[in-house]
Order: structure tokens, then C-alpha cells, then sequence
């Protein structure tokens, strides 16, 4: 009970304005330069979405047969879609979620991406993206998570790689970041 009631008051202590400290506006830049640099080698489109806590009609489900990281990545999943990422045209959006509140991260990509690549290499990225994120390098982990993101869309859809692939390569999804 204690634990549980001390998740809930960090997760309900934490405010948009957390992301912001977390992810300052130069670090914005950065990272939605880098977005816009990748999806210029590839057709897929990559959103990354930063939130300081889970919303608390999210924490009222938290119990015994729900931990935190089902939680974590039931928000994921609403997010990649509240966001648009499973509308793209190859059905090749990326979602690189972070919840500063757990320091987690969760990845979630559209049936296009997922069919290359199995659940054990998303959890294997994520695995390493996780030390950075618990040791509060958020630009180290956000970095690393759209270069090997970058690197499984350039595998599978280069622009220019595929029979059916349009010369010109729209940007179907905002390049910034996401904070909340």
C-alpha cells in the first residue's frame, strides 16, 4: 500500500512543466532536427512524445493485476494513435515514448515496421535505452532511441529502396517532440 501510495503522489506531483525542464527548448531543437534528418532517408515517420506522469484516470487502474508497466504501455499505445502515427502511408510510424515519472520508455510501431522486426529486438532497445533514461540523460536516450529507430526504417524502407516508392518523401507527422 505504501509503495502504491507513493507512486501515485509522484505521478500526480509531476506537471507538463517537469517536460519542459526535462526536455529544455534547445534540446528540442536538437532532437526535432535529427527527426526531420532521418525521415529524409527513409518513408517512415518517427514522433517522440515526452510526458511527465501518467494521467491519473491511469493510475486509478494501478493494482495488484495491473503494475506500472502495463500502465506505461497501454498510455504508449493510446498516445501512437491519439498522435496519428498508425496513419501513414506505409504503415511505418514510430512511437518513442517516455513517461520521466518511471523513467521508462516504450517504443510502438505501426504493422509496416513491426513485421521486420521481432519483439525481442524492440525489448532489446529498449533495454539499452533505459540506463540513460534512469540516470536522467534524456537527450542521450532520446538520441539513441531515433538512431536505432532510424536505423531499422533506413533497413527496411530507404527512400528511393522500394519498387513502390514515391520520389518525393512527405512529412506525414510533426518533427518536434511532444511534451506533456
Amino acid at each position: 500500500m505504501i509503495s502504491k501510495l507513493k507512486l501515485l503522489i509522484k505521478h500526480l506531483w509531476l506537471d507538463a512543466s517537469d517536460s519542459e525542464r526535462a526536455i529544455p527548448a534547445a534540446m528540442l531543437e536538437r532532437l526535432t532536427r535529427r527527426v526531420a534528418a532521418s525521415e529524409k532517408r527513409h518513408s517512415g515517420e518517427i514522433r517522440i512524445c515526452v510526458e511527465a506522469s501518467l494521467p491519473s484516470s491511469y493510475l486509478w487502474r494501478l493494482g495488484r493485476n495491473t503494475p506500472v508497466s502495463t500502465l506505461i504501455r497501454e498510455r504508449a499505445v493510446m498516445m501512437f494513435g491519439k498522435l496519428r502515427v498508425w496513419d501513414t502511408e506505409h504503415n511505418n510510424g514510430v512511437l518513442i515514448y517516455m513517461l520521466l515519472a518511471e523513467h521508462a520508455i516504450e517504443i510502438v510501431a505501426d504493422r509496416g515496421l513491426a513485421r521486420h522486426v521481432s519483439p525481442a529486438q524492440w525489448q532489446a532497445m529498449v533495454a539499452r535505452m533505459a540506463r540513460a533514461f534512469k540516470e536522467k540523460r534524456y537527450e542521450d536516450g532520446l538520441t539513441q532511441a531515433l538512431e536505432e529507430t532510424s536505423a531499422l526504417l533506413m533497413a527496411h524502407f530507404a527512400v528511393g529502396g522500394r519498387p513502390d516508392s514515391t520520389p518525393n518523401n512527405p512529412n506525414e507527422l510533426p518533427d518536434a517532440p511532444l511534451l506533456r
